[in-house]
């Protein structure tokens, strides 16, 4: 009997489809010694069977061998096939290629984005051998939701979506793969080492953006000034008052400023109240969700993505992948608040919205695919603490936009002494609105200033001149970055979290304040003098650009992919022409960053430096003394994996999901032993 096949794009998703779907409860089914499920069910008469994958089955390999650039010829292959890391997705593809033989009409129910709809694709034409079926578009997975996209689902993929999805991917491919073998190319040619050295279409010009700024931090010059503040009695309350000059560049100015000011009393000169309306907060998109997750909770946006994907496969959120700011009204604003109202902690700010219109305070940016991040109302009560957390932030950040502007006075008193002005600020919450929705989120420092008139005469209890000096601009925390990469168009709502990540495993920043290391500026600095176009921010944007304009209908996959390969071979003939030259540099930068990362610090008996070791023969990594050849022993061993990193203690472990502070020891003996040597 044939049956109509649904492929989804991850267990979980499979399951809950097939929950939502069947007339009674559906079947789990799997091979003897696999833990690759599918279920079957029945619905109207017919037999159904959700199978899942695991994301992507199928992935871009180079035609032939050879490790030469740039290299275009790529097909898709089973992603097992091309790299062992995927052999765990085996099982789940011949789950698939079993029930294809069987399958009558074919649905696709993957993510309903470029990604998603290149999985379904993929598997749909590699295996299957079609090339179009109904697909199911849905932004949560509640049953209701799940229900409708079956009934009304569209009767063709989006093809556009796939072309654009398709066209990320063969950029990605060119890039990554061809620089990464420029770079290990010609370490090998001028040092005769392999080590391989990787950059990308949007990695590059990201860690540039990075040691851009890095070097902006490193040349920054302070320069001195001056601050003179007043402590001020009013009443029973001393309050601080500031010079009306924010700093003062000149230390005799600041020194007569100080002498007038060390008088006994200040006459209040003038008081300006003035009352600032506070719109509601937008809805989340993936940036501004993930940069908030990091700044409320400190999760790596990595690891906020995984949490929100979790809320999204349970449908406790909708689908978190979005560059929408705005809230459709189709998904019944007023169903989801009554919804949340029936959880303790929302019920009151839900009992008030209810009573008003619902209209959300929106941003300006669209997403063709989804709406702004939102809960769907459903109870997390298999959700963990990290969950619970983050699915709190979203609940109230939707309430929020919904509520009432904030209605904040700000507060100015002006001081006169001895004809020179200083100010007491204070502000207040006059009406809450949507700051009472936001809760603890919407902390705001209220300060009330007590009533003062015209010339009224304040005592002064004390004076004080400040020495201080300008500091650097602030290092990007890993949420501030993604703004920054948002606003400069590089990657994807789906992939700047990875592109980060990715940076921190390579070794090229470190810390949850981002540090570019040596190593990475290092290759910034080289790419951008021998070859700027892989680092240039306008390049990689004009890709992207192109890719959503192909997602639009406005241009053709062929086209952009032809324009990357003109461009690539342009950068790979100006590489060659340096190849030694670049090589060389890199070679150096490589060396000096290995051996700056191998020193651990003086060692305690002999005072010699103590430093790491790997013996190449069989990976094995120790800790010893460079006046071993004076009789000293100390050393100490170490796991093959990991790397050091500056930290409140040397053999701190890192922790997963995040890379702020790497692990240098990942057994307790040989952190032990560190301990013991004073680290």
């Amino acid at each position: 009997m044939a049956h109509t096949l649904i492929i989804c794009e991850k267990p979980t998703a499979s399951k809950s489809i097939a929950e939502a779907l069947a007339e009674g409860k559906p079947k789990k089914m799997f091979e003897e010694g696999s833990k690759a499920v599918w279920y079957e069910f029945q619905r109207d008469g017919k037999k159904f069977v959700t199978v899942p994958a695991v994301g992507h089955l199928f992935t871009l390999k180079q035609i032939g061998k050879g490790w030469e650039y740039p290299n275009f010829d790529v097909e898709w292959v089973p992603s097992f096939k091309a790299n062992q890391m995927a052999a765990f997705s085996e099982p789940y593809f011949r789950n698939i290629e079993k029930l294809a033989s069987d399958a009558g009409d074919v649905i696709v129910a993957t993510d309903y984005d470029d990604e998603g709809e290149v999985i379904g694709f993929n598997i749909l034409n590699l295996m299957l051998g079609r090339k179009d079926a109904a697909r199911m578009k849905f932004s949560t997975m509640t049953k209701a939701e799940l229900v409708d996209s079956y009934l009304h689902a569209e009767k063709h993929l989006n093809k556009n979506l796939i072309e654009a999805g398709m066209a990320r991917h063969y950029l990605d491919w060119y890039y990554g793969i061809n620089l990464t073998r420029a770079l290990t190319n010609a370490i090998k040619k001028s040092a005769k080492r392999f080590r391989i050295l990787s950059t990308g279409r949007v990695q590059g010009p990201t860690l540039h953006l990075l040691a851009s700024h890095e070097k902006t931090i490193k040349l920054f010059k302070s320069t001195p000034f001056w601050l003179i503040q007043l402590n001020v009695k009013i009443g029973k309350e001393t309050l601080l008052a500031d010079y009306a000059e924010d700093k003062i560049w000149e230390k005799a100015k600041a020194e007569s400023v100080m002498k007038k000011a060390s008088a006994k009393k200040a006459v209040v000169k003038d008081v300006e109240k003035k009352l600032v309306t506070q719109a509601p907060p937008k809805p989340y998109n993936t940036t501004s969700f993930l940069s908030d997750i990091y700044r409320y909770f400190g999760y790596s946006p990595q690891q906020g993505l995984n949490i929100a994907e979790t809320l999204y496969q349970a449908g406790y959120i909708s689908y978190p992948r979005t560059s929408s700011e705005k809230l459709p009204p189709d998904i019944n604003y007023k169903k989801i608040i009554s919804a949340l109202g029936k959880q303790k902690d929302y019920s009151k700010g839900a009992e008030a919205l209810l009573k008003k219109e619902l209209k959300p305070h929106e941003g300006a940016r669209t997403d063709p695919a989804h709406p702004a991040i939102y809960p769907t109302g459903e109870i997390p009560s298999k959700a963990g603490d990290k969950q619970k957390k983050v699915y709190d932030l979203l609940v109230r950040r939707f309430m929020a936009c919904f509520g009432d502007p904030a209605k904040r006075e700000s507060q100015k008193i002006i001081l006169d002494v001895n004809g020179e002005e200083f100010l007491i600020h204070g502000k207040k919450t006059i009406e809450k609105g949507w700051l009472s929705l936001y809760g603890k989120y919407a902390q705001r420092e209220d300060q009330a200033l007590p009533d003062v008139k015209k010339d009224d005469s304040l005592e002064i209890v004390s004076v004080d001149m400040l020495d201080k000096e300008t500091q650097p601009p602030a290092r990007y925390s890993q949420g501030s970055v993604l703004k920054e990469m948002e606003e400069k168009n590089l990657g994807t709502k789906a992939t700047r979290a990875q592109i980060l990540q990715i940076l921190y495993n390579r070794g090229y920043v470190i810390g949850k304040s981002i540090e570019v290391t040596e190593l990475g500026q290092q290759l910034s600095d080289i790419l951008e003098k021998n070859v700027p176009d892989v680092v240039s921010e306008k390049l990689t944007g004009m890709f992207d650009q192109m890719t959503e304009n192909i997602e639009l209908g406005k241009e053709k996959r062929e086209h952009v992919l032809k324009e990357a390969q003109k461009e690539l071979s342009k950068i790979s003939s100006e590489f060659k022409k340096k190849e030694m030259k670049i090589g060389e540099e890199l070679t150096k930068a490589v060396i000096a960053t290995q051996d700056k990362q191998s020193i651990l610090g003086t060692c305690k008996e002999c005072h010699g430096t103590l430093k790491v070791h790997k013996l190449w023969r069989t990976g094995k990594r120790f800790v010893g003394c460079t006046g071993y050849k004076n009789g000293c022993r100390t050393g100490f061993p170490l796991p093959r994996e990991g790397s050091r990193a500056t930290g409140r203690s040397a053999c701190t472990r890192r922790r997963r999901g995040t890379n702020e502070v790497p692990r240098i020891a990942d057994n307790l003996r040989a952190c032990r032993r560190m301990r013991t040597a004073g680290f």
